[in-house]
């Protein structure tokens, strides 16, 4: 993947899969207690398991802090959720 100029560094570290703390956030784009979506630098990261609650959330410093019972960490392309913020006539005539 290509890294990004003036990108915020992007770091995950999690502790006995109950508690995590992510640098590099865009935003959040949904959570509940089973899951929780992240728009982060490096791509879209969900989040995955049960009793999840965002302890912590600063955007302005694009860090996160989650707790619960972390099942799974999936990183996928954002390309689709930046186009979603794209006017439609620019995505029509593409």
């Amino acid at each position: 993947m290509e890294e990004k100029i003036g990108a915020r560094p992007h770091r995950l570290t999690l502790q006995n899969r109950s508690s995590g703390s992510i640098t590099g956030i865009a935003d959040v784009v949904s959570f509940d207690e089973n899951t929780i979506v992240l728009d982060t630098d490096m791509g879209l990261l969900t989040i995955k398991g049960k009793g999840l609650h965002v302890s912590r959330l600063t955007l302005e410093k694009g860090e996160v802090d989650v707790d619960g019972t972390i099942d799974s960490l999936t990183y996928s392309s954002n390309e689709a959720l930046r186009k979603s913020g794209e006017s439609f006539l620019k995505r029509l005539f593409q």
